[in-house]
């Protein structure tokens, strides 16, 4: 008969081997240094995690893969989802935003000189050899691309001998279509952890405990995932294992109240939703 830890020492033994066993393993693959920072945090503050890590292995042990993927993604949440690097995120999204209005302006600008460029050689008396055809230009674009030149080039060499140009769109309404596309770009996140990781209106301690319960939600049972689907951890836990994983001293560490607050509010959020 199996016997597991029922005292907080022993529960902080159990969860502390295996930290050790996945920093060795991160260490020797020299993979995820940020998260081998994590667990040197944990590590450095069990014995102030003991209450925690007996709830949790508590919860868990019957569970044996849960207890490695819930650690699992307390070391990534904290460190890819901390305040820094959600001010990253932010910063991508900012640049998103920059870099689809100036694809729309530039792109609008080249529609715009491309039917000068047409006008110009009709009635000007000049010309000149450029593009003029859209399968041209894709022809053009995808000289080096050995899968397009064997096996897609010719199938559009013959349907552009089969329909006339006025069937195609000239190169300015295809430079336009990329103006009008960027115009209606909008950055969205990847998954529910970005969303919950970039909710707030500014980087905050709030997106990261928000990344962490979306991502304990992700990986329920009720989700395909490893956690059983009736898992989880108390306000004082949640405080007191995320204030240690971050790194956060006397002065910045957040306390079971602040946990229940963010939790109320969300709860009232997916109730408005």
């Amino acid at each position: 008969m199996t016997t597991h830890p029922t005292t907080p020492k022993q529960a902080r033994h159990a969860c502390e081997q295996l930290l050790k066993a996945d920093r060795a393993d991160k260490t020797e693959k020299s993979i995820l240094p940020s998260e081998v920072r994590v667990i040197d945090r944990l590590l450095e503050r069990g014995l102030e995690l003991e209450d925690a890590y007996a709830e949790i292995h508590g919860k868990l042990v019957q569970h044996p893969p849960a207890l490695k993927v819930f650690f699992d993604l307390v070391q990534s949440t904290a460190a890819f989802w901390s305040p820094e690097s959600n001010q990253e995120a932010r910063r991508g999204r900012a640049r998103l935003v920059e870099v689809n209005q100036e694809i729309e302006r530039v792109a609008a600008h080249l529609a715009e000189l491309l039917d000068e460029r047409t006008e110009l050689k009709n009635h000007s008396g000049f010309s000149c050899e450029t593009l003029y055809h859209p399968v041209d230009a894709i022809h053009a674009a995808a000289a080096r691309n050995y899968s397009y030149e064997q096996w897609v080039k010719a199938r559009l060499e013959t349907l552009t001998g089969q329909f006339d140009l006025k069937y195609w769109p000239p190169l300015s309404a295809v430079a336009q279509a990329i103006a009008d596309d960027a115009a209606r770009a909008a950055p969205l996140p990847h998954d529910p952890l970005t969303a919950a990781g970039t909710e707030g209106p500014r980087a905050s301690l709030a997106d990261t405990f928000r990344a962490f319960f979306v991502a304990i939600d992700e990986q329920s049972s009720r989700n395909f995932g490893f956690l059983p689907h009736s898992f989880e951890l108390s306000d004082r836990c949640v405080a007191s294992l995320l204030s240690c994983a971050l790194g956060l001293g006397p002065d910045e560490a957040v306390d079971a109240p602040y946990v229940k607050r963010l939790r109320q509010r969300q709860r009232e959020r997916a109730v408005q939703s």
